[in-house]
């Protein structure tokens, strides 16, 4: 099975469940298939921002409705929650809207709003339009580097075999290292 095969079997799936569970290097990747015409950019950009929006609304219950779940205590004694609750309190739908772009902040975040006052609804919606807008940025970005890529080194079958193999040793690490964590949280270590 070529590359293309490959993306056009699992490229949205992947991209869905890798925005979820790792982020923005899927995003990019995402991107990058974009650029060499594996993907729709209008469904990379909806798959991207179905993945992020479903992993945040997770997070959001999680805090929501388990406040003395392991996650959302373990969540708590990081000192960027106490840092994220002071900031929502201020500006809850530029918080909701921006935390996905701040380093460190992807996971904790909902977890966050979700033990807050934020409305369910509020956080949905906001949840919504900031999920579209991050996977646009980051689909587009990996677009406008893959076309760079694309120019600078030219088409080379190895390259496009390395590609599928990164992706997926991508997927693989990220969910592998999602499904220990959650092992681990589940047991209290």
């Amino acid at each position: 099975m070529d590359l293309e095969q490959l993306v056009a079997r699992w490229g949205l799936l992947a991209l869905l469940v890798g925005a979820g569970v790792e982020g923005e290097t899927v995003v990019l990747l995402g991107g990058i298939s974009v650029s060499r015409e594996l993907l729709s950019p209008v469904l990379a950009v909806l798959a991207a921002a179905t993945g992020s929006f479903i992993a945040d609304q997770l997070f959001f219950a999680i805090g929501r409705r388990s406040r003395d779940a392991a996650i959302v205590v373990r969540a708590r004694r990081r000192p960027a929650f106490a840092r994220i609750l002071r900031t929502l309190e201020r500006r809850p739908i530029a918080f909701i809207f921006a935390f996905r772009f701040l380093w460190g902040l992807r996971t904790i975040s909902p977890i966050a709003i979700g033990t807050s006052a934020v409305p369910t609804r509020l956080f949905v919606l906001v949840n919504a339009a900031a999920a579209l807008c991050w996977a646009s940025v980051f689909v587009t970005l990996g677009a406008l580097f893959g076309e760079a890529l694309g120019e600078t080194i030219g088409e080379f079958a190895p390259l496009e075999h390395s590609f599928a193999i990164g992706i997926a040793a991508v997927l693989l690490i990220a969910v592998t290292y999602w499904l220990v964590r959650r092992r681990r949280l589940r047991r209290g270590d």
